[in-house]
């Protein structure tokens, strides 16, 4: 039987791969026999990132600014220059600000739309190309369950995050014609570095109070990834302008 799952062979691009989910999503896509392109706008600490990750093919580590669409049509020569064909994209760069609606002006909105949305759309249209597409191509991008339900003092984040899962749909619709799907996953919260900090700053009854809004309790970033797996493998060959909710029960209150 084969293995519906497998990536072997597929050659995988993933914005925001250093740390946290983009990062599990690297290592699991190695796992699974994917050869990876990782982009970051540091090269040395994409690199330091993987130094200890064993893996079988080096991954092609390329500094660039995703939020440039000049720097993005460059990539988009040098792959073709290179006969690269893109299998599958995972934009899971993001920044986010936690900020009252008082606070919330227009530096914070253009940055938060520029990074979260605008970047990861520049890309798909980038790897969507004839030159640069593979059979069977696959997008996914990380939002987050803020873009389905909603968080106080969050106005940029959640705006930005339901923008990716109403864009998914847009664009599945639109690529299905050449055999390109698009899909979403959305996290609620899983353990990176960034939660940590937030929950040493927050004190002991917020931390109860986000604990138990997860019934499943707080995720890893290697929960969010396995379903990236899924949805770049052959395993979702139906499957296209689906948001996934990965949230250990959050939006079932």
């Amino acid at each position: 039987m084969s293995d519906f799952f497998s990536l072997q062979d597929k050659t995988i691009v993933i914005s925001g791969a250093s740390s946290g989910i983009g990062k599990s999503c690297a290592e699991l896509c190695a796992a699974s026999g994917a050869k990876l392109i990782l982009l970051g706008r540091d090269i040395s600490k994409l690199e330091t990132a993987f130094q200890e990750f064993k893996f079988k093919e080096k991954p092609l580590f390329l500094e660039l600014d995703i939020t440039s669409e000049d720097d993005v049509n460059q990539l988009s020569k040098t792959l073709i220059e290179k006969d690269i064909k893109v299998s599958g994209f995972v934009h899971s760069a993001g920044l986010k600000h936690t900020l009252p609606l008082k606070n919330t002006g227009t530096k914070v909105l253009n940055e938060s739309f520029t990074v979260n949305v605008f970047s990861g759309f520049y890309l798909a249209r980038a790897f969507s190309q004839k030159k640069l597409k593979a059979d069977n191509q696959s997008f996914v991008f990380i939002s987050s369950i803020a873009g389905v339900v909603g968080e106080p003092a969050n106005l940029a984040y959640s705006a930005t995050k339901g923008a990716l899962i109403s864009g998914t749909k847009s664009l599945a619709l639109e690529l299905a014609k050449q055999k390109t799907r698009v899909n979403c996953v959305s996290p609620a919260m899983v353990n990176t570095p960034l939660s940590e900090k937030m929950f040493d700053n927050i004190g002991e009854e917020a931390t109860k109070n986000i604990l138990d809004k997860h019934p499943l309790g707080i995720g890893n970033p290697e929960d969010v990834a396995k379903s990236v797996i899924f949805l770049l493998s052959e395993g979702s060959s139906w499957i296209t302008g689906t948001n996934l909710i990965v949230d250990g029960g959050y939006s079932a209150h």
